[in-house]
């Protein structure tokens, strides 16, 4: 592959991710790391993108789509219903994982009587506890990435791989019964970290999320023990859940 078409190739997938690592451009550009940062250095160079640690993103994103505060506003009653559901069955006195998702963000809402311990790479989840001496946050490392207001990257990945928690409450873009989705691969492999990290897995889902498939596999049915939804989910699916053993709560 020339030059030319390697970080048109770049560019192109940047608008589509807007953030993303040196091995996965590697692995799209079929090419070596060190010939990708060279590639990354001169598309910097012309202001088509921003060089990070361990990767490269977007200086202007196409869209709003991923905004935290965008995404945030839908059904936000059913993940509001589904935050106080969940926190209320978190015993006190555990260390939770809480991921960078909008519904996981209404969990934390309401655990703050529980005096858990929460780790995260979530910054509205951390900000939510900044000065609160109930809850003891652990943020993971990892680049700032704004748009979704979340820490990512390798940083965030190896943090999660040391841990060992009580729960993860996890959300998602989408369930069907080959398995959990996401809609942004740069979260998938941190999500991986959360899930194997801790003894107990949640995932929090409002009912559009049923039925859906995102771009990246995240995990097999298998390896969740507990999924908490609202009224509106349908009912076939949360039948197909139930004889697979999970766990189903939904908010009245």
């Amino acid at each position: 592959m020339q030059a030319a078409e390697r970080q048109k190739r770049i560019t192109d997938y940047l608008q589509d991710v807007e953030f993303s690592s040196l091995d996965e451009i590697s692995e799209l550009v079929d090419a070596s790391v060190s010939t990708v940062r060279r590639d990354l250095t001169l598309l910097e160079s012309r202001g088509q993108l921003k060089r990070t640690h361990g990767g490269a993103r977007l200086i202007q994103p196409k869209s709003q789509e991923f905004i935290f505060t965008e995404r945030d506003t839908r059904e936000i009653d059913e993940k509001e219903y589904i935050g106080k559901a969940c926190a209320d069955c978190i015993p006190s006195n555990q260390s939770i994982i809480i991921d960078a998702g909008t519904t996981a963000y209404h969990v934390a809402k309401h655990i703050e009587g529980k005096s858990p311990q929460i780790i995260t790479n979530s910054l509205p989840v951390a900000n939510l506890y900044a000065s609160n001496g109930m809850v003891e946050v652990i943020l993971s490392g990892g680049v700032i990435y704004p748009r979704l207001g979340v820490l990512v990257g390798p940083l965030a990945i190896e943090s999660f791989s040391r841990m060992n928690t009580d729960i993860a409450v996890m959300g998602s873009g989408g369930i069907t019964e080959e398995g959990i989705t996401n809609s942004h691969n740069l979260l998938i492999d941190i999500q991986k970290e959360m899930i194997r990290a801790a003894r107990k897995v949640i995932f929090c889902l409002d009912h559009t999320k049923f039925g859906r498939k995102s771009v990246s596999f995240l995990c097999e049915l298998d390896q969740v023990d507990t999924i908490i939804t609202d009224r509106k989910a349908p009912i076939q699916y949360l039948d197909t859940l139930r004889k697979k053993g999970i766990e189903i709560i939904q908010t009245s």
